[in-house]
């Protein structure tokens, strides 16, 4: 039989629901090989005992024919998603010095939706949670260097980053650690890891997802999205986490979609061999610069070929304002950081300084000592355009180009259905590659912010690889809320091939 660790989300949840495999069986073999592998810095806490006694919960539900379709599938959590402290035994740190040790109450809406539900609330899906996952500090970071407690290593090549801020997320997943990791994309921290490691990735439409629980970055951006290593899995789990949640102000008003059920809808007019007959997917010219990595281009030049084969139609378009989207970005998330941010005082949770004078030397100290050197950047950039004096000049400019963005995706839209074309400009780098030049790390995300800036969903799909054996990833875009059409895309192309399947040497 396949190696438990190599099964997907899907392939585990068919074989718990044959009684091939139990649930305590998988989380055992997991937690064993997350030991084994504790050098690639993935994981920031598990709780054996607490997961076991979850599969066991997992399994009787199973045997009295009561469990759902992800039941007793484990899962791990990044970082920036609050666990109930009492229930899982985990701390909730958001890689940070700030919120060393803290012990969440509760858990956030995504946790509790693919888990076993709220105390006195609906059930969740069942999902046994093995651990917390490291990430960038705040989850601002494009190559997971930026955490409190260490740098994660790529499993590829561990002189490499993963990527970030999800890059936890995407090396546990990669190295077989884990089949199904949640993520949060403010700027492409789903997309960008996923793409580094070579596993799928997507960030659904903002709302689709609760914020509920989600230590805040830049509050008009955060959203949840899973990382896993199919299309399939993600339209599994992202079917368990979706739907709108009445704490979070900025959910999308909506019911839960069967995203695995949309995925395998057949297009209309589709012909065998073809079934993607009839989907139109833009180009944007800005996404092919003569600057992108020969070998980034090459592999995805491949997989667009490939999924014009699969009955799907190239069309040219363009997004005139790509270029602004990394100054625009970098002045409303570092604003929107400033402000949320500002609760981390050392008054009523997270690090306090031991020694101080007065209140005010307390509240220096303490945010002095408790944030790192990229959070502290970026608040400073953030409190600068939001004072008095520059907020028309940098933040309200910041939006009102926003929206031209936005609305340029929406012209696009009108000429094709989805938008492709790569994550990053290059694979992953070096570790402290780009430690020295922070700007450097701020262009890679060139391809990845104006979907994050707009609202729309994305996704990394694996495409084959580039220098150094380093996987590349495709980028898809699609309308509000047409998370179908991506997942189906993604479906078609990882039918046709393998690079999804595949794992780094030595896992």
């Amino acid at each position: 039989m396949t190696s438990l660790s190599s099964m997907g989300v899907a392939g585990l949840s068919r074989a718990l629901a044959a009684g091939e495999v139990s649930s305590v069986e998988v989380t055992t073999e997991l937690l064993a090989a997350i030991d084994r592998h504790a050098g690639l810095g993935a994981f920031l806490a598990t709780d054996a005992e607490r997961a076991i006694a979850q599969a066991r919960q997992a399994d009787a539900a199973r045997a009295a024919g009561s469990a759902g379709v992800l039941a007793g599938v484990p899962i791990a959590h990044k970082d920036i998603f609050v666990t109930d402290h009492a229930r899982t035994g985990l701390p909730s740190t958001a890689g940070s010095k700030m919120l060393a040790g803290y012990a969440s109450p509760y858990d956030a809406t995504v946790v509790a939706r693919l888990g076993p539900g709220e105390p006195g609330g609906p059930a969740g899906a069942g999902m046994v949670t093995l651990g917390k996952l490291n990430c960038d500090e705040f989850a601002m970071g494009s190559s997971n260097e930026n955490s409190a407690f260490g740098p994660v290593r790529n499993p590829w090549d561990r002189t490499r980053v993963p990527g970030g801020s999800s890059g936890g997320s995407a090396a546990a997943v990669a190295a077989r650690l884990v089949p199904a990791a949640t993520g949060t994309d403010t700027g492409g921290s789903i997309r960008q890891p996923a793409s580094f490691s070579g596993v799928t990735g997507i960030k659904p439409t903002y709302g689709v997802c609760s914020r509920y629980g989600m230590i805040a970055f830049a509050s008009s951006l955060d959203q949840a999205g899973p990382l896993a290593r199919s299309a399939e899995d993600c339209a599994l789990l992202l079917s368990a986490m979706s739907g709108f949640d009445p704490r979070d102000a900025t959910s999308a008003e909506r019911p839960p979609q069967d995203y695995a059920t949309l995925m395998h809808r057949a297009r209309p007019g589709a012909a065998a061999g073809r079934p993607l007959q009839g989907l139109r997917i833009g180009l944007p010219a800005e996404f092919f610069p003569a600057a992108l990595a020969a070998d980034v281009n090459g592999a995805v030049r491949a997989a667009l070929a490939e999924l014009e084969r699969l009955g799907a139609t190239l069309v040219d378009v363009s997004l005139p304002h790509t270029e602004l989207a990394i100054p625009v970005y970098y002045i409303i998330a570092p604003a929107e950081a400033s402000s949320n941010l500002g609760r981390y005082d050392g008054v009523k949770f997270g690090h306090r300084a031991a020694q101080y004078a007065d209140l005010m030397d307390m509240y220096k100290k303490s945010r002095a000592e408790g944030f790192g050197p990229e959070v502290k950047r970026r608040i400073m950039i953030g409190t600068y355009v939001l004072s008095h004096g520059y907020y028309d000049a940098y933040y309200l400019q910041a939006q009102k180009l926003r929206r031209m963005i936005a609305d340029d995706f929406q012209a696009c839209f009108r000429r094709c259905d989805v938008i492709a074309g790569p994550v990053a400009p290059t694979v992953a780098w070096k570790l402290s590659e780009q430690g020295g030049d922070p700007l450097q790390a701020y262009l890679a995300d060139i391809f990845t912010l104006p979907a994050s800036l707009a609202g729309l969903p994305g996704m990394s799909v694996p495409a084959g690889f580039g220098a150094h054996g380093m996987p590349v990833g495709l980028q898809l875009i699609g309308n509000y809320f047409d998370e179908a059409t991506l997942l189906q895309t993604a479906h078609a192309l990882q039918q046709a091939t393998d690079f999804h399947l595949r794992a780094p040497a030595g896992f």
